[in-house]
C-alpha cells in the first residue's frame, strides 16, 4: 500500500478516502481484498472514525463493499460498472467541452497545453503519471465551466473505469492519450466545438479497443 503525506488542511476523513481510493485504483489493493477499518487507521495514524467514513463513502460507488464486522471487500472489475461511469462521463463532459469552447480564455488554453505537453514527456518516462495528468486535464475543463461539483460527482463513479485506465497504461503499448488530449485543446482553443466533441468520443472510445488486451493480462481480476 502506498501512503502519501497528508495535505495541509486536508480532513482526516478525506485522507483516507483519498488514500484509499488511490490505492484500488492503481491495485496497490486488488480487487477481491479485504481492509479493514483498524488496519488502514494504524498505518495512517488515524483513529477509526474517518476511516469508517471513508469506506461508507467508497461504498456508494460499489467499488467497495461493506462487510459488517470485517471491514471491506474491494470489487471485482465489472464491465457492467465500467460500461454505466463510462456513460456517465461522456454524456456530462461532451457538454462542457462544448461549452469550454466559448469559455476557455487564453490563461486556459495555455493551462490546457502545458498538461498536454507534461502529459508527451512522461509518456515515454513515467507513464504512471499519465493517469494524474489525464485526470488534471479534465479537470481543467470543469473549472472552465464552473462545474467542480458535477466533477466531484463524476469522479466518485467514475471509479470502476479508472481504474481499468490505469491497467491500460501498463498492458497497451500503443497509447494514444496524449494525441486525443491534444486534439481537444487545439479544438477547445479554435471555438469549434464539432471537433473538440469528435476528439472527445473518440478519446473515450479507446475503452473499447484496450479491453480485449486488458482482460487477457489481468482476466483474474474481472468478474
Amino acid at each position: 500500500m502506498i501512503i502519501t503525506p497528508k495535505r495541509d488542511y486536508e480532513p482526516n476523513r478525506e485522507y483516507a478516502f483519498r488514500t484509499v481510493r488511490d490505492n484500488i485504483i492503481n491495485l496497490e489493493i486488488k480487487p477481491g481484498s479485504l481492509i479493514g477499518e483498524q488496519e488502514i487507521a494504524s498505518k495512517l495514524n488515524l483513529s477509526r472514525t474517518p476511516v469508517h467514513e471513508a469506506f461508507l463513502e467508497l461504498s456508494k460507488s460499489k467499488i467497495v463493499d461493506i462487510l459488517p464486522q470485517k471491514g471491506c471487500r474491494v470489487s471485482m472489475i465489472d464491465r457492467d460498472l465500467i460500461e454505466e461511469a463510462r456513460f456517465l462521463r461522456r454524456t456530462v463532459e461532451s457538454a462542457l467541452i462544448k461549452e469550454a469552447c466559448s469559455l476557455a480564455t487564453p490563461e486556459d488554453i495555455k493551462e490546457l497545453e502545458d498538461n498536454c505537453n507534461l502529459q508527451e514527456f512522461y509518456l515515454n518516462t513515467q507513464p504512471e503519471k499519465l493517469l494524474e495528468l489525464d485526470d488534471e486535464f479534465h479537470k481543467i475543463i470543469y473549472r472552465i465551466c464552473g462545474k467542480m461539483q458535477c466533477s466531484y460527482m463524476v469522479s466518485l463513479m467514475s471509479l470502476h473505469f479508472d481504474r481499468v485506465r490505469n491497467l491500460s497504461l501498463h498492458a497497451v503499448k500503443d497509447l494514444k492519450i496524449v494525441a486525443d488530449h491534444k486534439a481537444i485543446a487545439v479544438a477547445i482553443k479554435n471555438n469549434d466545438p464539432e471537433a473538440a466533441v469528435a476528439a472527445f468520443s473518440k478519446h473515450m472510445g479507446r475503452f473499447d479497443l484496450d479491453w480485449d488486451i486488458i482482460s487477457k493480462e489481468y482476466g483474474e481480476y474481472i468478474s
